[in-house]
């Protein structure tokens, strides 16, 4: 990673454009899905958080953002409230299932519950990257660089942009009945003609009612065999706290059980020592879950593909103060059943969030829903970091994807939000949804004279590495009179807004 002086890091990066259709991995539409790409030989954890806040996403070194209006399957950046997430149904049948596999040792009958994981985007790197050799960078000093932007045009400064300060508006948010001090709900009277009776008792649940009916029988017994007992009656609310997602994945892991099942997490780049001595049996897992799960040949898995896709990252250990214990970076979570790993979750650990990347297992586990399972230890993780690191407190999940059913999943994971394609804003998925039962493309943010608050408007400011040397674009273009990249560059700079633009070193011939 570059680094000038007072140690700034610098993320360097070649942009390809995204002009020719390419295979699409949901649709299989040989030529329809449209994206911009970029390939970065080094990457700061902020500037990947800014970008992927921007609708970006890696694959390997491949950093790629939709073409969203063109796209045959827009795909949208969704996020996870991870500290407000409960458990739904489903996902507790899912760690029900786990829980009975690790405890009695019966693998479920039938397959996994079809929640496949984002394709491996081996198709969006069209180009081979440059070679730049980092040793050879000659880094001027901040204060030069600092010197050549002041003598561009200085730009307006714009607002902040709304998602950072996460307002009440975009919160979803679960009202609590009235209480009253003697324990008591109030229930507001609803209109004449409209809802229910108010005169009429409320409507309790079944199982309440089977479990106050069982207490007055036992009570009745007891008062029959003349000993004194008291029995509470079943309240009319629920005044007990739910379970959180942590309790039910304890439950799954039962102390006294046939298996046992062990997450690990191990630095995936630079590659750990442990990450190094488990490489051949994660690949094995990978090899077998490609060709089960994708069909894939058995030469195609390959060892290199693997390396490129899975284990390769722009991102470079980071540490702070105020950051987790592990630091930022690039990782896998590797469960490990009995001694040997069954799956693997590629995330990368970021100043705001854990985003996950990619799950792959064996296939002999299909039928244990580990796609489903590995998400719910990923929020949970997600939780446990952000004891240590306040402000990291998202999941990440990737894209979401409405017009292919199988990848809907994602959008059960709640309270979630998805990014809108023209403002950057994060928006509740309840609000999005009917939009996107209409059209495969659409704008959540409601408000028509809304912008992107982070555009770059003076491209002159844009950094660029050109001759081994860090300039701004201003300084570069005149160095190299009638060059006749400045389109390219402008484009470049908006994708990535201002914030990028000014920090990403765009790599120059």
């Amino acid at each position: 990673m570059i680094k000038m002086a007072g140690n700034t890091s610098y993320t360097i990066v070649e942009y390809f454009g995204g002009d020719d259709g390419y295979r699409c991995g949901y649709c299989k539409n040989e030529k329809g899905n449209f994206s911009h790409g970029m390939w970065s030989h080094t990457m700061t954890v902020q500037d990947y958080q800014d970008l992927i806040d921007r609708g970006w996403r890696r694959s390997g070194k491949y950093v790629y953002k939709p073409i969203m209006s063109k796209t045959c399957c827009p795909q949208y950046t969704i996020r996870c409230h991870a500290l407000k997430f409960q458990p739904s149904k489903s996902h507790k049948k899912v760690l029900k299932k786990m829980s009975k596999f690790i405890s009695k040792g019966e693998l479920p009958k039938g397959q996994d519950d079809g929640e496949p994981m984002d394709s491996v985007c081996e198709e969006a790197s069209p180009r081979e990257p440059s070679k730049v050799c980092h040793s050879e960078v000659k880094c001027a000093d901040v204060t030069d660089i600092q010197k050549e932007v002041a003598e561009c045009p200085a730009i307006t400064e714009v607002q902040k942009e709304v998602a950072d300060a996460a307002p009440a508006s975009s919160e979803t948010s679960i009202k609590d009945p009235v209480s009253v001090p003697d324990g008591r709900t109030i229930a507001t009277a609803p209109k004449p003609g409209v809802g229910a009776d108010a005169s009429r008792p409320l409507c309790r649940k079944a199982k309440d009612l089977r479990k106050e009916r069982r207490l007055q029988k036992e009570q009745m017994r007891c008062e029959a065999d003349g000993v004194s007992s008291i029995v509470s009656p079943t309240p009319t609310t629920q005044t007990n706290q739910p379970k959180s997602l942590e309790d039910f994945i304890s439950e799954s892991l039962p102390d006294s059980s046939s298996h046992c099942l062990e997450v690990r997490l191990v630095r995936s780049n630079p590659p750990s020592p442990q990450f190094k001595a488990s490489f051949d049996a994660s690949y094995q897992v990978y090899k077998l879950y490609q060709m089960a799960i994708h069909k894939d040949p058995p030469d195609k898995p390959s060892e290199s593909q693997f390396r490129r896709f899975l284990c390769d990252s722009p991102l470079e250990a980071e540490h702070s103060p105020d950051g987790p214990e592990m630091g930022y970076g690039s990782f896998h979570q590797q469960y490990w059943l009995d001694g040997r790993i069954v799956a693997v979750g590629v995330i990368d650990i970021l100043p705001t969030c854990v985003s996950s990347v990619y799950l792959y297992y064996h296939p002999d586990f299909a039928s244990l829903s580990l796609g489903s399972y590995s998400a719910l230890r990923e929020i949970a993780f997600t939780r446990q970091v952000q004891k240590q690191s306040p402000k990291l407190s998202y999941y990440y999940l990737g894209f979401y994807i409405h017009s292919c059913p199988k990848m809907r999943y994602k959008g059960q994971y709640r309270p979630s939000d998805l990014l809108c394609p023209e403002t950057f804003v994060w928006v509740p998925i309840e609000r999005c949804l009917p939009q996107l039962e209409n059209s495969r493309y659409a704008r959540f943010n409601q408000d028509a004279d809304a912008g992107d608050v982070r555009v770059l408007k003076d491209v002159g400011r844009a950094l660029v590495l050109y001759r081994r040397t860090v300039m701004p674009y201003a300084v570069y273009s005149r160095k190299r009179k009638g060059s006749s990249d400045e389109a390219e560059v402008q484009q470049y700079a908006g994708l990535v807004g201002q914030d990028c633009a000014e920090r990403i070193l765009l790599y120059r011939n």
